[in-house]
């Protein structure tokens, strides 16, 4: 890992820790941040950063205090306070895929 990736780990970090003390500006000023440096390293931005950020207001987002988060269709959809919407595909669990799978090869077609 680089000082670039290194940097924007630590700037996810103190982003997750000023939403929760209720920081918003702040956090915002690191999201920035982190976006910036990754742009200029031509480095990508973590998973958990892409999901937990909001690319219309540049806030961290914490489930609960200014994101909504809902499943819909095999979806995740993750509201800001803002209003602009994120949607990622999920996955069942492994185990609720298999039982999932067995019960449709047990069934007679």
């Amino acid at each position: 890992m680089g000082i670039p990736e290194e940097r924007i780990e630590r700037l996810h970090d103190l982003a997750r820790r000023a939403v929760a003390e209720g920081h918003e500006d702040r956090s915002r000023a690191y999201v920035r941040r982190a976006r910036r440096i990754a742009e200029r390293n031509r480095c990508g931005l973590p998973l958990t950063f892409k999901r937990f950020t909001c690319d219309a207001c540049d806030v961290y987002l914490r489930p609960g205090r200014n994101a909504r988060v809902r499943l819909q269709d095999g979806h995740v959809v993750v509201t800001c306070d803002c209003g602009a919407q994120k949607r990622y595909p999920y996955r069942p669990r492994r185990e609720e895929r298999d039982d999932a799978d067995a019960t449709e090869r047990a069934r007679p077609n």
